[in-house]
């Protein structure tokens, strides 16, 4: 199936391109008190191995501000401040070398101290996320739509890239997030329609990371199967790294990027020989972490076991208290039941030269 993306202008946020057909950015956001730079750049390290390109900190006061130069002095991904209600944080993260900010216009201050706001970016050159979300609509908006529907969302981002607009300023970034996935897709459906500023989807506070995994990925993947979003982050209660996690597993599910491992596995039935829900459970948490694009299978009887696995790059099958090893297509052993995750991972290092264990 071949996507037809939205066309979008292009602006970069550090060196990475995002949108005017550039790949879809994986974004995240620090969990850490952004005060404590040491821990808040450690924590970025990680979720930059784990595959974030782009990483957001909070910056909620002064004391934050002044940390923002530190860590961006210590990470190699870019770096955006995140800023709500006073716009002088926003002057200083960006003297402090932010890569861009992201504001919600609304909470910042009224229209002149934006304009503040977008009098430094544009002398730097610095783009700004216009931050729309269902929870900081407008006053006026909720009482002319009666709650935070996709029209008011949309409503209230035009009205912002109007003033930025009117103060010259095009390096834009937009989002529109609900924590209701319809609400959601709806608001980027409809702002779609009417400008050309790439776009960074999420669907807000989504949840814990089962939940917020379903929400992002129907959120977020129906917009990206229509050819919509050029930035992504996954919001979940959880560490930074289980967004990273869940985001790729989106753009892998729909072909758009590869990266990490595909694990297939069968959900087990009366035909299943092997114990074989903790084989996969264990081989998920080590395959996490494996960067090269790779199709794993790992299936429990001979049904469709043994065409799912050799359809993978590497696959094992179970029969009874063993298993068939897959690799490239051909069958490779017969391993004992115990020793088949061993067996599997060791196949796997070999093959993409990543320390698993």
């Amino acid at each position: 199936m071949e996507y037809k993306r939205r066309v979008s202008r292009q602006i970069h946020v550090g060196d990475v391109p995002i949108g005017g057909g550039a790949p879809v950015c994986v974004q995240s956001m620090t969990n850490t008190d952004t005060r404590d730079w040491r821990s808040t750049v450690e924590q970025i390290k990680r979720v930059e191995e784990a595959g974030c390109e782009i990483i957001r900190v909070a910056v909620l006061d002064e004391q934050a501000a002044e940390a923002f130069a530190m860590i961006k002095k210590s990470i190699r991904i870019p770096l955006i401040a995140d800023i709500h209600f006073d716009y002088r944080l926003a002057i200083r993260a960006m003297l402090s070398g932010a890569d861009a900010i992201r504001i919600n216009p609304g909470n910042i201050g009224g229209p002149e101290k934006v304009k503040k706001v977008i009098d430094l970016a544009k002398e730097r050159k610095i783009p700004v996320r216009i931050g729309v979300n269902s929870g900081s609509v407008e006053k006026d908006l909720l009482a002319k739509y009666g709650h935070p529907t996709p029209e008011a969302m949309v409503e209230s981002a035009l009205r912002h890239i109007r003033f930025f607009e009117d103060n010259d300023f095009g390096l834009i970034k937009i989002s529109l997030k609900s924590s209701d996935v319809i609400t959601t897709i709806q608001s980027y459906r409809l702002l779609a329609t009417k400008t050309d500023y790439p776009f960074h989807l999420g669907v807000t506070e989504a949840g814990t990371v089962v939940s917020g995994a379903i929400k992002s990925a129907l959120g977020v993947g129906f917009l990206l199967l229509e050819g919509i979003g050029d930035t992504l982050r996954v919001s979940l209660t959880a560490a930074p790294e289980e967004e990273m996690f869940v985001a790729w597993s989106i753009l892998r599910a729909l072909k758009l990027r590869q990266r990490g491992v595909e694990l297939v596995s069968c959900p087990t039935c009366g035909r299943t020989e092997i114990d074989l829900i903790p084989i996969v459970e264990k081989a998920e948490a080590l395959l996490k972490h494996v960067k090269t694009p790779l199709k794993v299978a790992i299936m429990g009887c001979v049904v469709n076991g043994p065409g799912e696995a050799r359809e993978a790059d590497v696959g094992i099958a179970g029969g009874r208290e063993s298993g068939i090893l897959f690799k490239k297509g051909k069958r490779v052993a017969r391993v004992p039941e115990k020793e088949l995750l061993d067996r599997l991972i060791s196949e796997i290092e070999q093959m993409t030269g990543e320390k698993i264990r």
